[in-house]
């Protein structure tokens, strides 16, 4: 070969390859198909839930092997899942049905507005409201989402620097990672309002988590005990794992979605280097199963044979959709291939319940409590959640 054709191999190949190099992932066509009929069975799935629901009650649960339906009142921190489920799916299929379900149980969640008592208003009144107001925006939604924001702001101890999550005996203050989803609320308030409390709150609290929760590995611990006074950490630990030192899967998950929606409120790249971190920990986990859905504890007893958590593996496709945008290749495509991967395997039969079964759940498989034997391998209202959210993400992906 002489030395023009030499040249014009090189130029073509540095020019197609820069090229293809810069097209973002783009969504599988027939998967697209898949997708949109899955929005459809999980709207016929959730009239289904409807049924099923006591009334002015909220979806917990349901236990397969006794028929039983468990449903929580309005305080309970997976109250906000439903109606935005419900709002999720209606954008998907514009049945009105969906809506009009969300419109009668959000009215009865207004009054959550108010509770100075727990740190999961972020999940019980911006999944809900907050989509709300998305979708058909109201005066009314705007004042329960800010007095939500003020209540939520009350928590949060400038001595520890973080959002109080559960409540105990002064000088104990109890932080956990889930406490990182809640945050959003607090930045649409800055949006909303122009006060910049909000956002410090927000800020400091992620900025206190990223210092203290994590292990050099970037797994998480569940629970930070500080010291209300001092702001001292007394003890870390866990609640929901399998042992202090182990890496809950939920938890690693919500850390994950957590710094990801840090970046894009803030821009700031050291919480788009934590969320990447983060991703590697999973990702390149040697218990992490090939079809990417973790085991419910990274460290739990009995792998391979350990139960999976659904719940889990829908919060990262989620997740993972959203961070591959903001990275360059080879991890943009990599992220967007396994929350593909995710979305397929939870889309099979081996986790997407069969029509009118589950009683009305659209997952199968979730573990929520499992040191208190609560909740074990059961459908979870956020695991339907963040699966539909991870559809919709999937579906309009954009560089």
């Amino acid at each position: 070969m002489n030395k023009l054709n030499l040249s014009f191999c090189a130029l073509a190949l540095f020019f197609f390859g820069n090229a293809s190099g810069q097209q973002a992932p783009k969504p599988n066509p027939a998967l697209l198909k898949t997708i949109n009929a899955e929005f459809k069975d999980a709207g016929r799935q959730y009239h289904v839930l409807m049924k099923n629901l006591p009334p002015d009650q909220f979806p917990k649960t349901f236990y397969p092997v006794t028929g039983k339906f468990e449903a929580c009142k309005s305080d309970w921190w997976v109250s906000g899942f439903y109606p935005g489920t419900l709002l999720y799916l209606y954008q998907q299929t514009k049945d009105q049905g969906l809506y009009n379900e969300a419109e009668r149980i959000l009215k009865v969640l207004e009054k959550e507005k108010n509770n100075k008592t727990t740190h999961d208003l972020g999940f019980m009144m911006y999944c809900s409201f907050g989509l709300a107001n998305q979708i058909k925006p109201k005066p009314a939604y705007k004042d329960i989402l800010l007095t939500s924001a003020k209540s939520l702001a009350s928590r949060f101890n400038p001595t520890v620097g973080c959002i109080e999550s559960w409540d105990s005996k002064v000088p104990d203050f109890l932080v956990i990672i889930d406490n990182m989803m809640n945050l959003e609320l607090l930045f649409w308030a800055t949006r909303a309002t122009g006060d910049s409390s909000y956002y410090k709150i927000a800020v400091t609290h992620a900025n206190t988590t990223m210092k203290n929760h994590f292990r050099p590995d970037y797994s998480s611990y569940h629970v930070v005990d500080y010291n209300s006074q001092t702001g001292a950490v007394q003890k870390r630990r866990t609640d929901q794992g399998y042992a202090d030192e182990s890496a809950w899967a939920r938890g690693q998950a919500w850390g994950l979605y957590g710094y990801t929606l840090m970046y894009r409120e803030t821009r700031d790249k050291k919480y788009l280097d934590q969320a990447n971190h983060i991703a590697r920990f999973i990702l390149d986990h040697p218990n992490l199963p090939k079809d990417k859905i973790p085991y419910w504890d990274f460290n739990a007893p009995g792998i391979p044979n350990a139960l999976r958590d659904a719940s889990a593996g829908a919060i990262i496709a989620s997740a993972l959709l959203e961070l591959s945008k903001y990275n360059g290749k080879p991890a943009k495509q990599e992220y967007f291939t396994i929350a593909e991967q995710i979305i397929r395997r939870l889309s099979s039969v081996a986790y997407k319940a069969a029509p009118g079964t589950n009683g009305g759940f659209i997952l199968m498989h979730g573990v929520g409590h499992m040191p208190k034997k609560s909740e074990i391998d059961v459908p979870l209202t956020y695991g339907d959640y963040y699966y539909i959210e991870a559809l919709k993400r999937y579906k309009n992906y954009t560089n």
